[in-house]
């Protein structure tokens, strides 16, 4: 069984190494994220560079980020495997979304892929970390801000609507790559210099 779930966090690992904006820009022939915009490979910036079909490659490319995160936690739960290791293995999802091996370890910041975890985790717990990110980007219109803010508030969520103390600690853990990701937004925010909603690089 041992080698069967290292076998598995590998393969969450390879999963969320796949570059969901790099792979929809050359299908839709549009340019490559890494080298245009704000050079991220997420949705804005697909959504920054793709003209007239920026909207439908943005959408695929955000649900293709949210579905590397949702279905190895959804597959581990259907096994019935220990929470340890469902959250473990959504775990490795994101950091293959951060750092894929296929792309030179240079990723996105992983917002979405983080969603897709909380909603493999619960429905109730990927709703109220998506219900937050909507309802600050309403009122604040700095989607950054918003997404720093849900995630932010993840492991609390967490906390209180599942009590499973891995499932907080590895949440946690998520937070603070996704932080760390989102250090130059961070910058700008208190410089004041971050952008509306409309303008910035949230959900890579």
């Amino acid at each position: 069984m041992e080698l069967e779930v290292t076998m598995f966090m590998i393969g969450a690992y390879l999963l969320g190494s796949i570059s969901t904006a790099i792979i929809v820009c050359k299908l839709m022939g549009l340019p490559d994220p890494r080298e245009g915009g704000s050079g991220n490979p997420g949705a804005t910036n697909v959504l920054r560079i793709g003209g007239d079909k920026g909207k439908k490659a943005a959408a695929i490319t955000l649900v293709g980020d949210m579905l590397k995160g949702l279905l190895p936690v959804l597959v581990a739960q259907w096994l019935g495997l220990e929470p340890e290791l469902i959250i473990l293995i959504g775990f490795m999802a994101f950091i293959g979304h951060l750092y894929p091996i296929f792309f030179g370890f240079k990723g996105g910041k992983g917002v979405a892929t983080m969603l897709g975890v909380m909603f493999g985790l619960s429905l109730p717990i990927g709703l109220a970390v998506a219900g937050t990110w909507l309802f600050v980007a309403k009122g604040l219109k700095i989607s950054s801000l918003s997404a720093l803010i849900a995630t932010a508030l993840a492991p609390v969520y967490i906390y209180f609507l599942s009590g499973e103390f891995s499932w907080v600690f590895y949440t946690a853990i998520m937070t603070v790559f996704l932080f760390w990701r989102h250090k130059g937004n961070i910058q700008r925010l208190i410089s004041g210099e971050e952008g509306l909603f409309k303008h910035k690089k949230d959900v890579e």
